[in-house]
């Protein structure tokens, strides 16, 4: 029996909104459906929990946080989430759990290898190029999606590819991969399990690099590198075997596409790409070199192309009936998942009747006029009356007002929704809900998204925090790490931060580098030396050095004149501003006491006595100083005079 037909979820309205038209396909946690959203009138895609985990409380995180690590990325590439909830359509505690997603017509990408074989190298590249540009994006906001396969790879009808199932996502860091209690089942896919997952139950951005490597290998051979009967197997050889180049399974890829392959596959996280946002740089560099006989290197099994301007566009008319419709999120690694749903209860036109059909006559033919009535009611609702869809008009170019009147006139419903934008001036139109060429009620709402400018934050006071504590208060900001100077500083330590340029408070577009000046804490100031000079001229030279000159010291010298500097302390090496200079200042020469009883002495004993002491002598005769006795002394006998003064002695 067709599981659409038997399916009781199709046809029911989930919380009063979603309408459950048809079962897309079913994957590890989930079954996804087409569905209606019946307020804004547009086809939307709903993954609802399955029922044998309905209140399992971890795959119930896990579904939960499906949600919220999707809506967080706001990107091209990545498969938007709408909207998350639980339906108490049995009463409370019974309720569905599901999601809501943009509904994506086309398949994956592993259905696309195995249907129609692998691409060429230039294919491969723009594919995986579009894989690495989103993730680009979710490490850029701290988010890992730890589970990257090509069954989480929707290539839509338009050549557009996105990436799904963020179920397994966790913020960016070392994170535990657990596994299963019986160690069999591994968190993730073990085909695309990196090696530090496997053995020590870690991940980070180069976890999500590996994953793009075994995507790109896939992709360019038609298989992943390390294949086995059960996961653990395949596990082990992720671990322990070296990759096989792609070239050793298709002749004639380049060898620097063998090389980026294998640096993305290394066992070792450190020899990976960082991130995916330097894994795509490297991608378009060996993209870049190659000519186009390299890029058109193709494995045996398929005829997809690359159309021109780079996009890629892969030729799906060969596929199963009436087109797929994948969707993502994904969980579709079993049969039945999304990249099969297109033809599911297809019948081959020109199927031959069962025998023994007897013909009912009249009974028969008015049956068959009233199908054919109904159906003809159904065809016109659906195509030209209320329920008919059509296609979002392009009023891209337009300013926003000219945009609305454009779409009121074609019949639509009109509402306005402001975003930031890094690259739409303000009051400009960014796009519309739904997209242009998008499907979409007659009559229906068309959001326009109208530019409210680049985002600007305010720079946080970063002053007086520790340098590190202030990059961080700044990349939480959303803010840039400028570039970092040094300066001495009197009152801030070490590795403390002075300023910042824009200062604090001040409001700059969010991603703008801020400038630091990081305190180097005291400077260190050499001491002048100032023995011998004057007082005066020490203290002005001390001063000059932004030192201080202390209280100076007398004491006497006989080789340093009076009032000149004697010594200091310190004598050399450094001090910090402000610090003093001890200064020792000489007084002269030592005093000397004049002796007394040298008047009426003979000239020559008190000479000898008094050089002695140190004094020099000088004689003034008087008559000739015929008797050579000393008559008078000057400075007086009892007088202290500096030592080596002269003493005049009067001879009579």
């Amino acid at each position: 029996m067709d599981a659409t037909l038997s399916d009781p979820l199709v046809g029911r309205v989930l919380d009063g909104r979603y309408r459950v038209l048809a079962r897309i396909g079913r994957g590890g946690m989930g079954i996804v459906y087409r569905a209606e959203d019946e307020r804004l009138e547009r086809e939307v895609a709903v993954k609802v929990l399955r029922s044998d985990l309905a209140h399992d409380p971890v795959a119930r995180q896990r579904f939960v946080r499906e949600a919220k690590s999707a809506a967080r990325l706001a990107h091209p590439g990545v498969v938007s989430v709408l909207d998350q909830g639980v339906d108490e359509h049995d009463g409370p505690g019974s309720g569905t759990a599901y999601l809501v997603m943009e509904l994506v017509s086309g398949r994956t990408l592993r259905d696309v290898v195995h249907e129609r074989g692998p691409l060429s190298v230039g294919g491969a590249l723009d594919v995986t190029a579009a894989v690495l540009d989103a993730l680009a994006e979710a490490h850029r906001k701290g988010l890992l999606h730890r589970d990257v396969k090509t069954g989480n790879v929707l290539v839509g009808d338009d050549g557009r590819v996105k990436v799904g199932d963020f179920g397994l996502a966790r913020s960016a860091g070392p994170t535990q991969a657990s596994t299963a209690a019986t160690g069999a089942e591994l968190l993730g896919t073990a085909e695309y399990l990196a090696p530090e997952q496997v053995s020590r139950g870690v991940a980070d951005a180069r976890s999500d690099v590996y994953g793009v490597g075994v995507v790109l290998f896939e992709v360019l051979t038609g298989a992943p590198p390390f294949t086995g009967d059960t996961p653990l197997r395949v596990a082990y050889q992720h671990v322990y075997d070296d990759p096989p180049a792609p070239s050793s399974v298709v002749p004639g890829v380049p060898a620097a596409v063998d090389r980026l392959v294998l640096e993305a596959l290394a066992k070792d996280p450190d020899e990976r790409p960082a991130d995916a946002g330097d894994m795509l740089a490297r991608l378009r560099a060996v993209r870049a070199e190659l000519t186009p006989q390299e890029l058109s290197v193709r494995g045996a099994g398929g005829t997809g192309a690359v159309a021109e301007g780079g996009t890629l566009r892969l030729d799906l008319a060969g596929g199963a009936a009436g087109g797929a419709t994948a969707q993502g999120p994904a969980d579709g690694d079993g049969p039945g998942g999304p990249g099969d749903a297109g033809a599911a209860g297809a019948v081959p036109a020109g199927a031959a009747r069962p025998a023994g059909r007897r013909r009912r006559g009249v009974p028969a033919m008015v049956l068959t006029l009233a199908l054919v009535a109904v159906a003809a009611v159904v065809s016109w609702w659906f195509l030209a009356g209320p329920g008919a869809f059509t296609t979002t008009p392009d009023v891209a170019a337009r300013p926003p007002e000219q945009a609305a009147s454009a779409l009121e006139a074609g019949g639509f419903r009109v509402q306005r929704e402001e975003v930031f934008s890094d690259t739409v001036p303000r009051d400009a139109l960014v796009g519309t809900d739904p997209r242009a060429g998008e499907r979409v009620r007659k009559g229906g709402t068309v959001t326009l998204v109208v530019s409210l400018g680049v985002e600007q934050v305010e720079v946080p006071d970063v002053v007086q925090r520790e340098r590190a504590e202030a990059e961080r208060l700044l990349r939480e900001g959303r803010l840039g790490v400028g570039e970092v100077a040094e300066e001495w500083s009197e009152d801030v330590e070490a590795g403390r931060v002075l300023r910042s340029a824009p200062a604090a408070g001040q409001s700059v577009p969010h991603d703008s580098p801020v400038a630091l000046v990081v305190s180097r804490g005291r400077e260190p100031i050499g001491v002048p030396d100032v023995v011998g000079d004057t007082l005066e001229e020490a203290r002005e030279e001390i001063a000059a050095a932004q030192l201080v000159a202390g209280e100076p010291v007398q004491r006497t010298s006989e080789t340093v004149p009076a009032g000149r500097v004697l010594s200091q302390t310190p004598a050399d090496g450094t001090l910090f501003r402000g610090d003093a200079v001890q200064l020792v200042v000489s007084s002269g020469p030592p005093l000397v006491r004049v002796p007394d009883g040298l008047q009426g002495r003979q000239v020559e004993e008190v000479r000898t006595a008094l050089e002695g002491l140190g004094f020099d002598v000088r004689v003034e005769n008087v008559l000739g100083g015929l008797f050579g006795t000393v008559r008078s002394v000057e400075p007086g006998s009892g007088q202290s005079v500096p030592k080596g003064s002269t003493i005049t002695l009067t001879v009579v």
